[in-house]
């Protein structure tokens, strides 16, 4: 995995030594939606499923009786931090998560961040903590209190990691990512929560790792365990990083590249839970989403492009 981290590197460093900068110059309305539509979503912009839905989803996954030959549920979200809906044109690698999960059969569907769906103005920021805080706590920013980045959340709205493990209905959780402002920093979106749990003594661990493919290494690591987590919640932030950088854009080569990185992650991690000696007898729900879009070279704002994401998943 450090080779795919030096590939990216190489990606990133070649166009700043020539001064290239492909981030949206020419990132039209009109070339967004060609490809939007051209990408095979189930759904259109105006029938965009809330972000929000993923937490009952996961829920109900979880609470839902277990299919015949199967004797333990599993799950696991893949995000794709600051993947627009339109990157997932890109997705002819043989090494392609997404890819995987669409020839395997996954539903693909638009959703929304931001608190209400395009054109409408937000009631959110279309940034990583409100984003991430809607899918894990299935309430939107007036309930949770996480509008932007650098706010600690109360627990009166707690995370999927804590509901599910306090009511005993997994016995443990991952949160495995890089970026520190989820429980590292002194703002951290869930510094309280992960307080909770440990003072509770609750089976969750909460895994900050310096980049991607150390947060890769993470997830796969503990998906090759005997009794790995019943709920892991990765995300991987190459998108997120090259659309900062240069661009958020479906037509920058370096903003795919990041993207490139990211399904190539998600490709070794669902190949990890498909190679576990007891895949047959586990019911597995895999999602790979997204916490926001981008344009030009930030995000954060109500445009069609920073507030379309995805849900692919292999359950309907």
């Amino acid at each position: 995995m450090k080779f795919l981290s030096k590939i990216l590197s190489i990606f990133l460093i070649i166009p700043a030594l020539f001064g290239i900068y492909t981030g949206d110059k020419n990132d039209t309305m009109e070339l967004y939606f060609e490809n939007v539509s051209s990408a095979g979503y189930q759904n259109t912009v105006d029938t965009a499923i809330p972000q929000t839905e993923l937490y009952d989803m996961i829920y109900r996954h979880f609470t839902s009786a277990l299919p015949k030959g199967k004797t333990e549920k599993k799950a696991i979200v893949i995000g794709y931090d600051g993947c627009r809906a339109d990157e997932l044109i890109y997705t002819e690698s043989a090494f392609s998560g997404v890819n995987k999960m669409l020839e395997n059969g996954a539903s693909i569907n638009l959703a929304y961040c931001g608190g209400v769906n395009y054109p409408e103005k937000n009631t959110q920021d279309t940034s990583t903590a409100p984003g991430w805080c809607s899918v894990l706590t299935g309430v939107w920013a007036d309930k949770n209190g996480v509008t932007g980045n650098g706010i600690t959340k109360s627990l009166e709205y707690k995370t999927l990691f804590t509901t599910l493990t306090e009511e005993k209905i997994i016995d443990s959780a991952s949160f495995i990512t890089s970026w520190n402002g989820h429980f590292v920093t002194d703002n951290g979106t869930y510094n309280l929560e992960k307080k909770y749990c440990e003072e509770n003594n609750l089976n969750v661990s909460f895994n900050y790792c310096l980049e991607d493919t150390a947060s890769a290494r993470a997830a796969i690591s503990d998906i090759k365990k005997d009794d790995c987590s019943d709920f892991i919640f990765a995300i991987y932030e190459g998108t997120d990083h090259a659309g900062h950088t240069f661009g958020f854009s479906s037509n920058n080569p370096i903003y795919r590249a990041g993207y490139r990185l990211n399904d190539v992650l998600a490709y070794r991690t669902i190949n990890a839970i498909e190679n576990r000696d007891t895949y047959e007898t586990e019911d597995w729900l895999i999602i790979i989403t997204s916490d926001h879009g981008g344009y030009g070279t930030d995000h954060g704002g109500d445009s069609v492009q920073e507030r379309m994401v995805f849900i692919i998943t292999n359950k309907d």
